[in-house]
């Protein structure tokens, strides 16, 4: 299966659709933050991220869910900020520290390249929604180098519809969390009450782009849809629901990563509930929840030591 960016340049698409994002960045509307800075000019909001996406780390990783990784991992971009800024981020010091260092579409093109040369499946765009005019800004160049493997953006699930049919056609796996259903939940940890309609409808329109999650003969992933849901403790991420979702409003064929590494990073200590792992007891119901649902693409990795009960 052909990724969809080659066709998308080769018609022209996935230059225009670059200058189109890079010219939302004059008013910065990418994500539902709506800063309206000029990064173009170098201004920041709240991803603190100006003209030019910051480069936190590269290479194969394993760790990633089993159609993604195969024999020879999966090729991850971490880029540094983020747009929603969880105040337990298990990456915090990418996330709201922004360690890194800044590159321009010819080095980033270069890094996708790489990562292919090495044997990598796929390229896996780690926190890409707040530099999607930069990734798109590199993807032509990528294609004249040679880049040839599907496209993954690995999102926090807090995106702009408008934003997302920018790479309608070009990006080939969706892979967004579902991180809270209760508005209150995530006002309290991100600052983004707005957080569960959004994640609702960019669900839905990854979905209605790319459709249910396709492998190749040998089980890696080339196109569709992978949804992450991180449980946590005493249920404040509202799995059952999330779920439901899930099933009823996409596909009970969705494949879902029900995680369970939830663990106190960052400021999650100022919350009460956060401040200790989750249980063994809360995954099991939580994966329980999921197959109630009607959820039967469940990603199998071992559950990892967890307090019991």
């Amino acid at each position: 299966m052909e990724p969809l960016y080659l066709e998308a340049y080769r018609s022209g698409r996935l230059k225009r659709r670059a200058e189109r994002a890079l010219g939302w960045l004059k008013k910065c509307v990418l994500c539902p933050r709506l800063c309206r800075v000029n990064r173009l000019a170098d201004e920041r909001g709240t991803c603190r991220t100006g003209r030019y996406a910051v480069l936190a780390s590269f290479g194969p990783h394993f760790g990633e869910e089993d159609p993604l990784v195969g024999r020879n991992g999966s090729g991850t971009i971490f880029f540094a900020h983020c747009n929603l800024l969880c105040l337990f981020c298990q990456n915090f010091d990418i996330s709201h520290q922004g360690h890194g260092v800044p590159v321009g579409p010819e080095q980033l093109a270069d890094v996708m390249v790489e990562l292919q040369e090495r044997g990598c499946h796929n390229i896996n765009l780690v926190t890409p929604t707040h530099v999607l005019a930069q990734i798109l800004e590199a993807m032509p160049l990528a294609v004249e180098k040679g880049l040839r493997v599907p496209l993954v953006y690995n999102c926090g699930g807090y995106e702009r519809v408008a934003a997302l049919r920018l790479l309608e056609g070009i990006v080939d796996i969706y892979m967004p969390d579902f991180k809270f259903w209760d508005p209150s939940v995530a006002q309290r940890l991100c600052d983004a009450a707005d957080y569960p309609e959004r994640a609702r409808q960019a669900l839905l329109e990854m979905h209605r782009q790319v459709g249910e999650l396709r492998l190749d003969p040998s089980g890696i992933a080339q196109r569709g849809l992978l949804v992450r849901h991180l449980v946590m403790p005493e249920g404040m991420a509202g799995t059952e629901a999330i779920c439901r979702f899930i099933s009823r409003r996409i596909s009970p064929n969705t494949y879902v990563n029900i995680m369970d590494q939830y663990r106190p990073c960052g400021r999650a200590r100022e919350v009460p509930a956060l401040t200790r792992p989750l249980t063994a007891r809360e995954y099991e119901e939580a994966m329980e929840s999921a197959r109630r649902a009607g959820l039967h693409r469940l990603d199998r990795r071992r559950p990892r030591f967890m307090v019991w009960p």
